[in-house]
């Protein structure tokens, strides 16, 4: 006779299945809106994305990578010297990138995707006269405007196009360089995150959530979008702050300054990471004289671009007009608000969402180093929210939530049976990756 799970698993599969439910809603409801008003401007909504059952070269190495880690993950994780975790972590995650990635095979999945006519490779010539034209950068972010920036471009600071004009300048250039450098730059938030767990929590923790952010389902995304490259700068800021406040490095605080202001040049958005921040910040009551370089190296990458010409704030105003004069301003708001939410479940999975509730009772309860770590997610999910409730971000928050999703997958660290939520995880990102064509 078999024993009945206990009353903490009966809850956290209570609320993953609450979560399945609300990704099917927004299925339902979304099918419905885009089929009868067409106005969601998404082919399979919540998501950007088709559907089109397929198979690809990658299948087999994603069903290995996915096996692997869920049969030895945990094991490794809990054992392996800490120095030896890290870059398995890294090389893990690189693989299970790739490997969905390649599903669609190396020109769909992964050269080809930073070329369309909304991302940055496609304005890569303009920027022969680098200073003149961030001079002259907020002049075409409007619609109406003449020549104006494709869409991505329109919606980011120049930091984020200027990354793919310096590889293409190096020699790196097209859709393929372009997208290797995402995979593999992005596939490298994982190990800032494990970084951040064990210098304000424990090592423990940091062990527990490893497998987790190697398998998490937020790498069909990953494989290619700009957005994994942001969210590895995000979270290498977060990770030399932890880093800073716990040593007491200087060092560390400058060069976590220089990658917070890095990050808010590549994504307007990415301002929210200021929540995270002070989840690390406020707990460990630093010596105020760490705030002197990490401050100096957050006006570093601000200055360049004022003194270059670029104003970052008049461009942000232009951005809201933009948003507005383009799918943004007809996509409901009323729906969105919502089914945003049913695309972070998708991309951090059904364990995370069980995670998050176990994340609430630490938080209440506990007095522990795992408190710490439940702030840190905790904050992550305000962050998550206001720029939810902003209507800044309806749709393709899939994509666009990536700096975000790294930081919700170690509420994982909290579950038990690690190798049952793994499996759910993995399972989750092979469906999306196999019966969908995502956009992004």
């Amino acid at each position: 006779m078999t024993r009945s799970p206990s009353r903490a698993l009966r809850r956290d599969l209570y609320a993953a299945g609450a979560a399945a439910l609300l990704v099917a809603a927004a299925v339902l409801v979304g099918r419905h809106i885009q089929d009868t008003r067409h106005t969601l401007f998404v082919s399979w909504p919540p998501l950007f994305a088709n559907w089109d059952p397929h198979l690809g070269p990658g299948t087999p190495a994603a069903v290995l990578v996915a096996a692997a880690t869920i049969a030895y993950g945990p094991a490794l994780a809990a054992r392996l010297p800490w120095r030896a975790l890290l870059p398995l972590s890294w090389a893990t995650a690189t693989a299970w990138i790739f490997s969905l990635a390649l599903i669609d095979g190396w020109h769909r999945g992964i050269a080809r995707r930073l070329t369309t006519r909304y991302e940055y490779l496609q304005v890569i010539d303009r920027f022969h006269d680098i200073p003149a034209t961030l001079r002259t950068f907020t002049d075409h972010i409007l619609l109406t405007a003449p020549d104006h920036w494709p869409a991505h471009i329109a919606g980011h600071p120049p930091a984020a196009t200027l990354t793919f004009v310096f590889l293409d300048r190096i020699g790196l250039r097209g859709g393929g360089w372009a997208g290797v450098w995402c995979i593999v730059v992005g596939a490298t938030a994982c190990v800032a995150v494990l970084v951040t767990i064990r210098a304000l929590a424990d090592e423990t923790l940091a062990r527990r959530a490893a497998p987790f952010l190697v398998l998490a389902p937020a790498a069909v995304w990953m494989g290619t979008s700009a957005d994994a490259y942001f969210a590895a700068v995000a979270a290498w800021a977060v990770a030399l702050l932890a880093l800073a406040v716990t040593r007491g490095s200087l060092w560390y605080a400058g060069a976590s300054g220089l990658l917070f202001g890095l990050t808010c040049y590549l994504s307007y958005g990415l301002t929210l990471v200021a929540l995270i921040a002070a989840a690390v910040l406020v707990p460990a009551r630093p010596r105020p004289v760490l705030l002197v370089p990490l401050l100096a190296g957050l006006a570093v990458v601000p200055v360049v671009f004022t003194l270059a010409g670029f104003d970052w704030w008049e461009a942000y105003r232009l951005l809201v007009t933009r948003y507005h004069q383009g799918a943004g301003g007809i996509r409901p708001y009323g729906y969105w608000v919502w089914a945003n939410l049913a695309c972070t479940v998708l991309i951090t999975g059904l364990a995370t969402v069980a995670g998050l509730r176990r994340t609430g009772a630490v938080l209440l309860a506990d007095r522990s180093s795992a408190r710490r770590l439940a702030l840190l997610v905790t904050a992550t999910l305000l962050a998550l929210l206001i720029a939810d409730l902003s209507g800044m971000s309806k749709a393709e928050t899939e994509r666009i939530w990536l700096p975000f999703a790294v930081w919700l997958l170690p509420a994982c660290a909290f579950l038990t049976r690690p190798r049952g939520w793994l499996l759910a995880q993995a399972l989750l990102a092979l469906l999306l990756n196999h019966l969908l064509r995502t956009g992004w």
